[in-house]
């Protein structure tokens, strides 16, 4: 079977049809199981984020792309303009880029690499990997490590956090004025958290599922920052003007009629919006509110491009170390194509060598003389594991130059020895 890569990302599809192919955190484990029990499909890995679904597998690509649609309950036309499908070298090389950052939207940014090795986790504790997807992705972690040890391709990087800042200034001049809503606890909302707390907004809150978490999290931002339940949103909407969500939630959280509310009881001040999660937690509905400025992460391309051309020429050589990568594993994997050749080879040495071994033991038991024996068993042996390459050698008119040549090779023939016999 071949190694395969199904999948769609930012350059490739709108959010509104990633965020239907997403799997959520807590369905993963389920789904990659489901993908590796199909008939076709030996190995598999799900790649899950907000500008990303991409699935690794050992089988047939069809069948990834079937499957794919079936989980979803999408039509599979309906999904097909939109994946890119790859196998073998391809498939290497893609995993080996998207590990560097090299296939993001902001190139060289690190935090699909931890994304990755949260993928690799769920599929072996889900038992989905066995020999090649296992080295598949131990190469491709050591792959990051390298690029990014010895090339400057995450430097200047202007990452989705650090863009969400940037973004929010364009429409209030000072974020030290602003007060500022998370929604949700995860790794996306600290790190922008993060950036938003080091500009000392007035007050910041997050709100979470669980409380604990949120007050977990405000506790890092600061004393100016606080908790809140998911249940609250309603009635502590309208005192932000920042609002950042990323959730995973699989159905929206943030409503229009919300926003609309929260827009009166700020008698019309705008309220800047920006939903990070996939599938989105706000409805796409806000956006037609006059004073509500909605933003996804498909618009934050322009923001995240900036520093892009230094980095590009750092690209330039990790696309390089990258491809002597691809070679390196490619060689790997054809060596692991003999494997089962060889093992079926020793066995049937072992049977010639117990076979022997019995029949000088029966001897001996006899009272035959232990030289006689002993030359009896050479012969004997030599003779069964030259029978199969002699008969071989000898079949047909005319000699098989391959078989010659791959015969005095194995056993260091010299090729002016090996012409005689035949």
């Amino acid at each position: 079977m071949s190694l395969t890569s199904v999948g769609l990302n930012h350059q490739t599809a709108p959010v509104s049809i990633r965020e239907k192919l997403a799997f959520a955190a807590q369905v993963l484990p389920q789904a990659v199981q489901s993908l590796a029990d199909e008939a076709q499909i030996n190995e598999a890995l799900i790649l899950s984020t907000c500008n990303r679904t991409e699935i690794y597998a050992v089988g047939e690509a069809d069948a990834v792309v079937d499957w794919l649609a079936r989980f979803h309950q999408i039509p599979t036309q309906e999904i097909l303009p939109y994946l890119y499908i790859q196998n073998d070298a391809q498939t290497v090389r893609h995993a080996f880029r998207v590990s560097c950052g090299l296939d993001s939207m902001v190139l060289g940014e690190p935090q699909i690499l931890g994304q990755l090795k949260d993928a690799v986790r769920v599929a072996q504790e889900s038992g989905t990997l066995d020999s090649t997807l296992n080295m598949l992705f131990q190469r491709t972690l050591a792959v990051a490590k390298d690029v990014r040890t010895h090339t400057a391709v995450g430097e200047q990087s202007v990452s989705m956090a650090a863009a969400s800042v940037k973004l929010a200034e364009q429409i209030f001049p000072n974020i030290e004025d602003l007060n500022v809503l998370f929604i949700g606890a995860g790794e996306m909302i600290e790190l922008v958290a993060t950036y938003f707390a080091a500009r000392a907004p007035r007050r910041m809150t997050v709100a979470n599922r669980t409380l604990a978490r949120a007050q977990e999290l405000s506790t890092k931002l600061g004393s100016n920052a606080d908790a809140a339940l998911l249940s609250a949103l309603p009635d502590i909407m309208h005192a932000y003007d920042v609002v950042v969500s990323s959730t995973a939630s699989q159905l929206p959280i943030v409503g229009k009629g919300v926003i609309e509310a929260a827009l009166k009881r700020r008698r019309n001040k705008p309220m800047f919006l920006l939903d990070l999660a996939v599938p989105r937690d706000i409805e796409p509905q806000v956006s037609d509110l006059s004073d509500a400025f909605l933003y996804t992460v498909d618009d934050m391309t322009d923001i995240v491009n900036t520093g892009k051309e230094s980095r590009q020429k750092a690209a330039a050589q990790a696309e390089s170390m990258i491809e002597e990568r691809v070679v390196d594993f490619l060689e790997w994997q054809k060596s692991r194509e003999t494997v089962p050749l060889i093992r079926h080879l020793r066995d049937d040495g072992e049977r010639a060598r117990r076979y022997v071994l019995a029949n000088a033991l029966r001897r001996l038991a006899g009272g035959m003389p232990p030289e006689e024996v002993l030359e009896r068993l050479s012969v004997q042996l030599t003779n069964k594991l030259l029978h199969a390459p002699t008969k071989a050698l000898n079949q047909g008119q005319a000699p098989d130059r391959e078989l010659v040549d791959a015969v005095a090779r194995i056993y260091h023939l010299d090729q002016a020895d090996s012409d005689e016999s035949i």
